[in-house]
């Protein structure tokens, strides 16, 4: 018998900020190969890690962008020369991914940007909420 006591559900706003993000699957993948050329697995990882555990994508949707982006032309893939364990593949961006990438988080600045006005945020750091009456929710 299992004990679902101990299983924690997913909340709203966790579902809601997985939705969000499931859009930019790509956008992060590019990112993070920005920095170095890195497996799958350890793309999961530095997810993971990045977000303090909050966030992980699941390994099956990473795949599909790994191919994706490469069908695309913005990563190459090459095997790795591991002296221990099984080979690995790994990813690079390529200049037409560095170029999308950063088009992409043009375009998501400008999307935050629009969200923060329509909501209110952008100019509301350190006032108090005028919907409680000053009152912070």
């Amino acid at each position: 018998m299992v004990d679902k006591s101990s299983t924690v559900e997913p909340s709203a706003d966790d579902v809601l900020a997985a939705d969000l993000l499931r859009g930019h699957t790509d956008t992060i993948v590019l990112g993070l190969l920005r920095r170095t050329d890195s497996y799958g697995f350890e793309i999961f990882k530095r997810i993971r890690d990045r977000t303090g555990g909050r966030h992980e994508i699941k390994e099956a949707t990473l795949y599909a962008s790994y191919r994706r982006l490469a069908r695309d032309g913005l990563i190459e893939s090459y095997w790795g020369d591991e002296t221990q364990g099984g080979r690995r593949k790994y990813y690079r961006i390529t200049d037409a991914g560095r170029a999308v990438y950063r088009r992409n988080v043009a375009a998501w600045s400008l999307t935050r940007d629009l969200i923060d006005t329509l909501l209110d945020l952008a100019d509301r750091a350190g006032h108090p909420d005028e919907t409680t009456g000053g009152q912070s929710a």
